[in-house]
């Protein structure tokens, strides 16, 4: 990015999702990536901010959820986490606590905290972990970081089971603020949606970027809204 602009580029590392919406919202920052719904979080409470760029997977803009159990535990099918406690990533995350969540209740009607004990572990990793220990018999993260976590070897494919799959999901934004300079802010924009090398969309564990808007989120305005969230009250 301080090739493609020609100026110094500070990276900032949030230490969760609610830092890097604040972060955003008064201005500390110009570009940030955010996890889908987290993106919908900062649009609620800044208003001038604008998705440009989203990254392909597979040649697709969207990836799922996936629900995976302990091998051999209580969990072999959704209705089964009745009962027991589920593990889930950050608060804000969209396909590791959000969608996961909402694919349950849609499917099964079974509802956190009242049917099912909700365990947020963090990250999508810990989720992972934590259920291949049997520490929760359940829990959810994303497809694609679970399919990484395996081929790393972090995690054994024999001690955990696939239970089930959300709806596809629109991936990971870049955003920006709506204020900067049209000419900087396209200029940020040809950077993303021309980036052509491996090694770099490896990090981001994309194919490309393509383009996007704030209309491609409204999915996750949906979950909100099947979850009964209140955006404007959620940190």
């Amino acid at each position: 990015l301080a090739q493609s602009l020609g100026r110094d580029v500070q990276v900032l590392v949030t230490t969760d999702y609610s830092s890097m919406i604040e972060a955003m919202r008064f201005g500390r920052i110009e570009i940030a990536y955010f996890g889908p719904f987290s993106y919908v979080l900062a649009k609620s409470r800044a208003e001038g901010i604008e998705p440009f760029a989203v990254g392909v997977e597979r040649g697709s803009p969207t990836y799922r959820s996936i629900i995976i159990a302990t091998a051999g535990g209580p969990v072999q099918k959704l209705e089964d986490v009745r009962g027991h406690p589920v593990a889930f990533g950050d608060q804000a995350s969209t396909s590791s606590h959000l969608v996961p969540r909402a694919t349950i209740l849609r499917r099964t009607g079974l509802a956190g905290e009242r049917d099912f004990r909700v365990v947020h572990v963090g990250t999508h990793d810990a989720v992972a972990r934590t259920v291949e220990a049997g520490r929760a018999p359940a829990g959810a993260l994303s497809e694609p970081i679970f399919h990484s976590l395996l081929a790393r070897n972090i995690i054994r494919r024999d001690r955990l089971v696939d239970v089930a799959f959300s709806d596809p999901i629109p991936n990971y934004p870049m955003v920006m603020q709506g204020d900067l300079a049209p000419t900087l802010k396209q200029a940020i924009r040809d950077a993303f949606l021309n980036l052509n090398n491996p090694e770099l969309l490896r990090n981001f564990r994309v194919e490309g970027f393509a383009p996007t808007t704030d209309a491609a989120y409204d999915v996750l305005r949906e979950t909100a809204r099947i979850l009964n969230l209140d955006l404007s009250r959620m940190s």
